[in-house]
């Protein structure tokens, strides 16, 4: 492979909607530009990209993963991402580490949702683009159609540089609208036969050409103020003004074709060379100084100190941990010591790799640019800035969004309860956003993600990577239990069976503390009824018996105790005794005060598209939810509320049936309130039942 400067580079993400063939034109990227030497297939397995056994299953992405090829003495580097928005993180993070992204969207169904959600994490980033409508071979596909929704949906200026000769099993070719030539394919391997344009089409081409010209001379003064004199430009000055469109923003250059065919790849690889911007057109990356708030900005360039980031963790349990990084500034070489800023520690690098799928090809030397990898780092991570120890950096992570999904789970084996804890932490290592945890009220494992795809997935490489298998459960909701009225008992535990016996004696007051108030105890014993040394064991036998709970099996909360009275047998009693007293005056004190159950109410925020916030909201209020608020967000709003977290355990998938996709969520606890009566009732009555079948 030859050697090449960062201005020869371009790095790109390959986004969009899940199906509309961002891994195939991958495929089709590398056989096309002679770096395969067949073309591989995401339907039967062949997939260069996909080679995750998850993937290979689902016929489709579930992880980034990065590759290049080399055309008109450019390195092309780009990252294939996945489709679905249960991957959202991993899909921002290698946004995050490109300059440009190639936006495929289905000849078929045009602009989907999930298209729109990488739209906008691309502006956030501020990447030029271009939009390829892919599957133009596809039954259904209409050029027109997908045009159409492309110019409804983006508001920057997007326009078509080349039209589809045919479309369906008659798609065939394109026409170049810059260098207004037609071109037809006949095999798969992107090589065009140049032939004249069809007759019938060149009305549309000139109306098409007439326009894309006056788009890109809008890009440029000179361009704009020679169009308007001479009313044309020349290819040349076309293919500039274009350039300057694209890396600034203001242009959006459309492309078709079929990577299954071949069509249209070549004239792909030619704009991203052209039109692209390389690392040197990238602004200098800002960090801060560590420790400090100090701004510091490093520019892309060999003589800068080296620094890099971290954009994606890969625990494998054979080779270890891989980290691939992108470079911004500086240079670096294999064997060579890098300060990780971000944890503070040195790591040894050893050899470093170009990416190529699941394979790799050895680099001597790094530049600004370079997207690498390296293996067995030991505490590096997802995120973590990599730098000169002498001229320190940190930059800023992407955000880890919060999880909207949980299951509980647990070992098919027993014993492998250690296991589980063992292979998530790796996991967790290589996806940030799996959040494992137990909950010590209900006594469960809980794994969270961002949907019941991402969650299955996890469950899948936790079997094939660690050998554990689980079961997944819908985890039990943390109810509590407390009170509403007040009352004096009295626990009274006699037992005699020949020798010593067991007496304890005690009366309580029990009423209720405000809603958080925990738990009270209070010695209010007058005289000595009860020695000294046995009363702390009532309070201990309390404690015990509130934590077993009385009506349903969850924790009493939020009760004072007002230990009052009592009796003791100077031989017979022990501190077991009074303890034993303490719990039995509880439970049968707990029944007398209007025990109810506690439920765990959520903040909720739901983003949805106007057209449907009216379902979003009739589904909440059925679910006893509250809606407190609305914002605006472009096209979308923002419903705030309230609602029971026993009612959107399953929310993720619902919400994205309701909406086609196109809704989100995030949720955080807020409090405690009474569960209504209909349902406690149905709580209490399956909790006896439980108990009988013991």
């Amino acid at each position: 492979m030859a050697k090449y400067e960062s201005k020869s580079l371009r790095n790109l993400a390959i986004i969009g909607h899940g199906g509309t063939g961002k891994t195939s034109l991958c495929e089709s990227l590398l056989y096309v530009s002679g770096k395969s030497e067949r073309l591989g297939r995401v339907d039967d397995a062949t997939s260069v990209m996909d080679f995750e056994p998850e993937e290979q299953k689902r016929r489709g992405s579930i992880s980034s993963a990065a590759n290049f090829v080399e055309w008109e003495k450019h390195k092309i580097n780009f990252i294939d991402t996945p489709g679905d928005s249960n991957f959202a993180y991993d899909i921002k993070c290698s946004m995050s580490v490109v300059e440009n992204a190639v936006v495929v969207i289905d000849a078929v169904g045009g602009v989907e949702f999930q298209t729109e959600k990488v739209w906008e994490v691309a502006d956030e980033f501020k990447l030029p683009r271009i939009i390829f409508i892919n599957r133009m071979d596809k039954e259904r596909a209409i050029y027109d159609t997908a045009l159409e929704s492309i110019k409804n949906k983006f508001k920057k200026k997007a326009t078509p540089v080349c039209l589809p000769i045919g479309a369906e099993d008659k798609f065939n070719g394109i026409v170049d609208l810059i260098g207004m030539k037609a071109y037809v394919f006949s095999d798969n391997k992107g090589t065009g036969k140049a032939v004249d344009i069809p007759a019938e089409m060149k009305d549309e081409v000139k109306s098409l050409h007439d326009s894309m010209v006056e788009d890109i001379a809008e890009s440029d003064d000179d361009l704009m103020n020679k169009y308007l004199e001479t009313g044309e430009l020349s290819a040349e000055e076309l293919k500039a003004g274009l350039r300057k469109g694209v890396t600034s923003g203001s242009f959006i250059p459309i492309v078709c074709g079929s990577s299954i065919k071949g069509i249209g790849i070549s004239m792909l690889l030619d704009l991203i060379v052209e039109s692209f911007a390389s690392p040197l057109d990238r602004a200098p990356v800002k960090g801060r100084k560590p420790g400090t708030d100090n701004v510091e900005e490093r520019q892309p360039s060999e003589d800068e100190p080296f620094s890099a980031i971290v954009f994606k963790t890969i625990a494998d349990p054979y080779a270890g941990r891989l980290t691939l990084f992108r470079v911004f500034s500086g240079k670096l070489n294999s064997d060579t010591p890098v300060f990780n800023s971000s944890k503070k520690i040195t790591e040894k690098f050893g050899n470093i790799f170009f990416l190529e799928g699941k394979s790799q090809k050895p680099a001597e030397t790094l530049i600004p640019g370079d997207i690498a990898g390296v293996a067995k780092l030991k505490e590096t991570l997802t995120g973590d800035t990599l730098c000169n120890d002498k001229n320190p950096i940190v930059f800023e992570k992407v955000a880890v969004p919060p999880p909207i999904m949980s299951f509980a789970i647990e070992p098919k084996s027993r014993g492998d309860e250690d296991k589980i804890a063992t292979s998530i932490h790796r996991l967790e290592e290589e996806d940030p956003t799996i959040v494992f945890s137990r909950n010590l009220e209900t006594k469960e494992m809980i794994l969270s993600g961002m949907g019941q795809v991402h969650i299955e997935v996890t469950i899948e490489k936790m079997k094939r990577k660690f050998g554990v298998e689980v079961n997944l459960n819908t985890p039990k909701i943390p109810y509590k239990e407390t009170i509403k009225g007040k009352t004096n008992v009295q626990g009274k535990y006699k037992k005699q069976s020949g020798g010593r016996g067991q007496f304890g004696d005690c009366w309580i007051d029990i009423e209720p503390l405000p809603r958080g108030g925990g738990f009270e105890f209070h010695d209010k014993i007058v005289g000595g009824v009860i020695p000294g040394q046995y009363r702390p064991a009532v309070e201990k036998g309390i404690v015990e018996a509130a934590a077993k709970g009385v009506i349903a099996g969850y924790p009493v909360v939020d009760f004072k105790i007002n230990l009052t009275f009592g009796s003791y047998h100077t031989v017979d009693s022990s501190e077991m005794a009074f303890k034993i007293a303490g719990s039995l005056a509880f439970q049968k004190g707990v029944l007398e005060c209007q025990p109810i159950l506690l439920e765990p109410i959520v903040n909720i925020e739901i983003e949805v598209p106007d057209e449907y916030m009216g379902d979003v909201i009739g589904d909440l209020n059925s679910r006893r939810g509250r809606v407190q608020g609305m914002d605006a967000k472009g096209s979308n709003q923002i419903i705030k509320g309230q609602v029971p977290l026993a009612e959107i355990l399953k929310y993720a998938p619902d919400l994205r049936s309701m909406t086609s996709g196109r809704g989100n969520f995030t949720y955080t606890h807020s409090h405690y309130e009474e569960v209504p009566a209909y349902i406690a009732e149905k709580i209490i009555a399956e909790y006896k039942k439980d108990k009988e079948e013991e």
